[in-house]
């Protein structure tokens, strides 16, 4: 009753919480009078108490039940991880861009509530690039073709037909996250999923290494998008190995090979000039360039 009534120190940002937990006290009187006092507090202690790492699962219910619709408050809820999928579903239509995103940038939830994909698809605010993402993410498992497409980059049978049991069933957020935290053979085999995002993921893995990259970037087998995304990594560019396989991989999109010729050696420059699987408008261009440095050292 004392923290009802205020008669109690400490930050105000606690007593909100506080007051959120009572508000479901076992005591009828208790209950009521911490409602009461809940509901005049300002929206500000909630956006403070919510920014807590350690917030009581109370305050995000009495949030959702009672202060969904206010400013800042879904987004808060977004933002903090001990939040649960269940009420997230409940104030989607209240998130901002930026709400969104913080829910996209963590996978956890999504993974595990896949009614939180369909209450975001409803977002009357998401970015264009948001809702491609969304839209992705609805999509079911792969089919059986595409899961024996996918499943020819592992050489060894086993694994192989160990690797497809496992995604036989996976949702598209379900892969999303193994592309991230799984190992190599896991990224070997989801670097070629007909999702782009799963592919856009693998890329993005903490784990991967630029060896495998440099395997990636020699692979004709994988969508261009891949190539595409690897040829605009800075990091990845600072790799001759990488450059050199995107150059000579059929499968680069033309911009990206006239681009990156030129940063080819004497040595590699007369084996792309001479290399017929490549498009003749940059097995042209590796011959005129070759001649013009080879003119330009004789002229020194």
């Amino acid at each position: 009753m004392a923290i009802c009534a205020g008669g109690i120190g400490g930050p105000p940002e606690e007593r909100v919480e506080l007051l959120a937990i009572l508000s479901t006290d076992s005591d009828p009187a208790i209950a009521e009078r911490a409602r009461h006092a809940a509901l005049a507090q300002p929206v500000q202690l909630y956006l403070a108490a919510l920014s807590h790492p350690d917030a009581d699962a109370h305050l995000f219910a009495y949030c959702a039940e009672n202060l969904g619709d206010k400013p800042g408050i879904a987004d808060a809820m977004a933002k903090n991880r001990n939040c649960t999928p269940s009420l997230l579903v409940r104030i989607a239509a209240h998130l901002s861009g930026e709400g969104i995103q913080a829910l996209l940038d963590n996978l956890t939830w999504l993974e595990h509530d896949p009614q939180l994909i369909h209450a975001l698809r409803k977002s009357t605010v998401a970015t264009p690039a948001q809702r491609e993402m969304l839209d992705e993410m609805q999509k079911g498992p792969l089919s059986e073709k595409e899961l024996e497409e996918t499943a020819e980059a592992e050489p060894d049978p086993v694994k192989r037909k160990t690797l497809v049991q496992r995604l036989a069933f996976m949702t598209v957020v379900q892969r999303l996250t193994l592309a991230l935290k799984g190992g190599r053979e896991e990224r070997m085999l989801l670097i070629r999923d007909p999702n782009k995002l799963v592919q856009k993921s693998v890329l993005q893995s903490p784990r991967l290494t630029e060896t495998e990259v440099e395997s990636f970037a020699a692979m004709a087998n994988i969508s261009t998008e891949v190539l595409r995304v690897i040829s605009l990594n800075r990091l990845f560019m600072k790799n001759y190995a990488i450059v050199k396989n995107l150059v000579f991989n059929p499968k680069t999109p033309l911009d990206i090979s006239l681009h990156l010729f030129p940063r080819l050696n004497a040595t590699d420059l007369v084996k792309l000039g001479a290399n017929k699987n490549v498009p003749d408008t940059v097995r042209s261009a590796a011959q005129k360039l070759h001649r013009k440095r080879k003119m330009g050292g004789q002229e020194s």
